[in-house]
């Protein structure tokens, strides 16, 4: 039996072909014994699926994920009161392993093996949209983040007007980032010459597109962009991009790349004497680590900034400050505070105010209903599915600039936020500076 494929490429599978495979699929977490929906509500047991890359070259967003998990456990080890009934909570989280056709395969399984009431999933499209492929297949609620919502949206086949019955997703979009980087490169005296970096990706081929992406949008503020074409991930030579740059005189370099490729072409960059004035790249200067990597080289790259401790949000679902949650995750992992952290938080924190308000946790229309009616302040800032804009699926969160300062003190690097203009209630800390 063949699996028939999804918009955005990865396998749709069959009830039939996902309990045929189902067996093999192993997770990163154990499921328990599996029940009806019909049992789950007998039994008083919510299950919620989600689905992380916790191996591979996305690995990194994991960590928030694990951490962020921890904390709901601890936070619903007594159970969740929805009405008058307590019921026990479980969440099977699996492996992506940074690879769509895996995640979509996780998924399947989550829904058909382990029969999740709700799905959750973040981190990049790669994994959100072959998961909520799966979910909208098999009529299961998801909630989503941690991708701009265009390549989530219409890489899905997504229509403007009709858009998708059973997946919800809330984070910023390519206008939101476009903003902030003209925002910040306007502040700098440049030739207006930009470099873009777009891998062969979902995130890669929606911000390079010509007509959709950020060339146009860039022209539109005099800004000519440099796009000698797609690459594969994990590539090991930039000799060609870098080439075709320097012949440009670009002056600006931007893109959206995964880490190990930023730190590839950075350091073949500097080999080969390109030394733009500024850099700002999405996805590989998320996490202080990737940035470490690049040693001094990677003072004052610029990037959106999603979520830091300074935010003016708190948690619905702890009560915490977004400067204490960052402190909670230091403290628990030894590691620096990554932007995730925040989106982590709160999907679970979305998660849990939908189930609070369903009628029946059994029912999936049920629970889908409650996903419409959401409109509520998280750890990441307002979520609200009743406005439907831009469309009906998708819930805008606040962006703004920011640019890793080497300090070497307590953290090798700080990331300090220049430009606010895109939502002035985030505070900056500094001005953007030039690329040494």
């Amino acid at each position: 039996m063949t699996d028939r494929k999804t918009k955005s490429g990865a396998p749709t599978i069959s009830r039939r072909r996902a309990l045929q495979v189902g067996a093999g699929v192993v997770g990163a977490a154990a499921a328990s014994t599996v029940s009806a929906p019909a049992v789950l509500a007998a039994t008083k047991k919510i299950r919620i699926g989600h689905v992380s890359p916790r191996t591979g070259p996305l690995a990194p967003f994991a960590v928030a994920d694990t951490f962020a998990i921890g904390q709901v456990r601890e936070k619903y080890k007594n159970g969740l009161k929805i009405g008058n009934e307590t019921y026990e909570v479980e969440i099977i989280s699996k492996d992506s392993q940074s690879n769509p056709n895996r995640a979509a395969e996780v998924a399947a399984d989550l829904i058909l093996k382990d029969k999740v009431n709700i799905m959750c999933v973040g981190n990049t499209p790669e994994t959100t949209n072959p998961v909520g492929d799966q979910c909208e297949a098999n009529d299961v609620p998801c909630v989503s983040s941690l991708a701009p919502w265009q390549p989530w949206f219409f890489t899905r086949g997504g229509k403007p007007g009709q858009g998708f019955k059973w997946t919800y997703h809330f984070f910023w979009g390519l206008e939101d980032i476009i903003g902030v980087f003209l925002n910040m490169w306007d502040s700098l005296d440049t030739n207006k010459q930009v470099a873009g970096l777009f891998p062969n990706d979902g995130d890669g081929n929606a911000w390079g597109d010509k007509k959709l992406g950020l060339p146009p949008a860039l022209a539109k503020r005099g800004y000519t962009v440099t796009d000698p074409g797609r690459y594969q991930n994990l590539s090991d030579d930039f000799s060609a991009q870098i080439a075709a740059f320097k012949k440009a005189n670009c002056e600006i370099v931007t893109g959206v790349v995964i880490p190990p490729d930023f730190t590839t072409f950075w350091k073949q960059a500097r080999q080969q004497g390109f030394r733009p004035k500024a850099a700002s790249v999405g996805k590989a200067i998320l996490f202080p680590t990737s940035v470490e990597a690049l040693g001094k080289d990677g003072h004052n790259l610029s990037s959106e900034v999603w979520w830091t401790p300074s935010h003016p949000f708190k948690s619905s679902m702890t009560g915490q400050s977004c400067a204490e949650l960052a402190a909670a995750f230091e403290a628990s992992t030894k590691r620096q505070w990554s932007q995730p952290v925040g989106f982590a938080h709160a999907l679970f924190e979305v998660v849990f105010d939908v189930l609070g308000r369903t009628k029946d946790v059994g029912s999936n229309e049920s629970i889908l209903e409650a996903i419409v009616k959401t409109k509520m302040d998280t750890i990441v800032g307002p979520v609200d599915w009743t406005k439907g804009g831009p469309f009906k699926n998708v819930s805008k969160t606040p962006l703004v600039g920011g640019q890793w300062r080497f300090v070497d003190k307590k953290h090798k690097y700080d990331l300090v936020i220049v430009n606010n203009k895109t939502a002035p209630n985030i505070p900056v800390g500094g001005k953007m500076e030039p690329l040494g």
